[in-house]
C-alpha cells in the first residue's frame, strides 16, 4: 500500500484537513488523518491533491489536433494534457467533411485503449449539424441538417466511443435525431445555434442536456426572446459549459451561469485547440488560419475567438481568482461536474474508495506539481 500525504484533499463531501489518502495498485484506498503504521508514504507537504481534471471539450494540444487525423497528434495530446491535471477527457473533433469524421472516429476508435497519457472517455463530436448564422470557427460548408445515419455510421466505426454529440436544434429533423442518440446513449449538447428558446425547450425535453460554451456561438438574451442563453440559464436538469480564459466570456457571465445553475450543473471546459502548450504565433484549427497573442486564439481572417489555448488547472484558478467559485467548487467543476453531464461520473472525477486512483497533485494557486493516472505518476513538474 502507497499513502499520498498532502496539506489538503478534496473528496466528494469534503474539503479535508492534512493527512493520507492509500492508493492500493490502481485504485484508491480510504483518507485517515492519523500517520499509517506500514506501507510507503509519498511526501506532498504543501500542496493540494483533487480528483483528476475531465475535460469533455476539447480539440487539441502541443502542436496536435483530432482532426490531424493521425493517431501520434492523439497521444501528443494525451500525453500533453497530464501536465494541466486532465487525467481523462473527450476527443472533440470540428464540423468537417463526412469522411475525414469517419477517419477521426476510426482512429480514436481503434486507438483509444492503447495510447499512453490521459483516457480517452469517448469522443465528442462538435458539428456538423450547426447553424451557420453562429458558425464561429466552424466551417459552414461542411454544415447540414442533422442525420442520423451519420451517427450510426460514425459510432460505429468509433467501436460505440462517440458519447456527445452537439447540434444546432432549430435544424430540420433535429428531434428524431436527438430520439435516436438518445435511444443509443450519446448525449446531445446544443451549440452554434440560432435556436429561440421554445426550440431548446422542445429538444430538451427529447433528451439534449448540455449547452455548449455558454453565451458563445448562440442566440443571445433578449427579454421578451430568452434565446438559447435564455435556456442555458432557466431549463432545469441541464448543463451549461464554461470557457473560462477571459476573452469568451467575462467574470460577471460566469458568475451569472453559476448563480443560474448551480455548482452541480456547470462544468469548465477548455475547447482547447492545437496551439495549447506552445508559445505564441501562427496556427490553425481546421482549415482555417490562427493567430495566438497574449493568451486568445484567433482567427486571422476576422480576429473571431477560435477555441482557446486554456489549461484547465488555469480555468480552475481563474473562477477562484474571480471570485466565482471556492476551490472546492471550481475543482467539482473541473471534475466530476464534466464526468456526470456525459454519464460518466461513476467513473471518473471524484477521490473515493475503489476507483481507479486518478489525481493531481497542486500549489495552492493550482500550478500542477504531478499527475497520476491509475496509480502511476504520469507527469512530474
Amino acid at each position: 500500500m502507497t499513502y499520498i500525504y498532502a496539506d489538503k484533499f478534496y473528496l466528494p463531501t469534503e474539503e479535508t484537513e492534512a493527512g493520507y489518502l492509500a492508493v492500493d495498485g490502481e485504485k484508491f484506498g480510504e483518507f485517515q488523518t492519523e500517520k499509517p503504521s506500514d506501507g510507503d508514504i509519498i511526501d506532498y507537504s504543501g500542496y493540494q491533491v483533487a480528483p483528476g481534471f475531465v475535460d469533455t471539450h476539447i480539440h487539441g494540444f502541443g502542436g496536435a489536433d483530432i482532426m490531424d487525423l493521425d493517431v501520434d497528434a492523439v497521444e501528443t495530446i494525451s500525453k500533453g494534457i497530464t501536465s494541466n491535471g486532465v487525467t481523462s477527457y473527450l476527443a472533440t473533433t470540428l464540423t468537417s467533411s463526412k469522411e475525414s469524421l469517419d477517419e477521426a472516429c476510426r482512429i480514436i476508435g481503434e486507438n483509444a485503449d492503447k495510447l499512453p497519457g490521459a483516457k480517452i472517455a469517448g469522443i465528442f463530436l462538435e458539428g456538423p449539424f450547426f447553424s451557420e448564422l453562429h458558425k464561429g470557427a466552424q466551417n459552414p460548408a461542411y454544415m447540414s441538417d442533422p442525420k442520423i445515419d451519420y451517427l450510426a455510421h460514425w459510432q460505429e466505426l468509433a467501436k460505440g466511443l462517440v458519447r456527445k454529440i452537439a447540434i444546432a436544434p432549430e435544424r430540420d429533423g433535429a428531434l428524431e435525431f436527438i430520439d435516436y442518440a438518445k435511444e443509443h446513449g450519446i448525449y446531445v449538447a446544443l451549440a452554434h445555434t440560432d435556436a429561440k428558446y421554445d426550440q431548446c425547450v422542445e429538444a430538451v425535453k427529447h433528451g439534449a442536456n448540455i449547452f455548449i460554451h455558454t453565451f458563445n456561438g448562440m442566440r443571445g438574451i433578449h427579454h421578451r426572446e430568452p434565446g438559447t442563453a435564455g435556456a442555458a440559464l432557466t431549463i432545469e436538469d441541464v448543463f451549461a459549459e464554461m470557457i473560462c480564459d477571459g476573452y469568451h466570456i467575462h467574470p460577471a457571465i460566469a458568475k451569472l451561469i453559476k448563480q443560474a445553475r448551480g455548482t452541480d450543473e456547470v462544468l469548465l471546459i477548455t475547447d482547447c485547440m492545437r496551439g495549447g502548450g506552445l508559445p505564441e504565433g501562427k496556427s490553425s484549427l481546421g482549415e482555417f488560419e490562427v493567430e495566438i497573442k497574449d493568451g486568445a486564439a484567433r482567427l486571422a481572417s476576422d480576429g473571431s475567438l477560435a477555441g482557446s489555448v486554456l489549461n484547465l488547472n488555469q480555468a480552475v484558478k481563474n473562477i477562484v481568482d474571480w471570485g466565482v467559485a471556492t476551490p472546492a467548487e471550481a475543482i467539482k467543476m473541473a471534475s466530476e461536474v464534466p464526468a456526470n453531464s456525459v454519464g460518466l461520473g461513476d467513473q471518473y472525477g471524484q477521490i473515493a474508495a475503489g476507483r481507479d486512483a486518478d489525481f493531481v497533485v497542486m500549489n495552492k494557486d493550482f500550478d500542477v506539481k504531478a499527475t497520476y493516472i491509475n496509480g502511476e505518476k504520469v507527469y512530474d513538474a
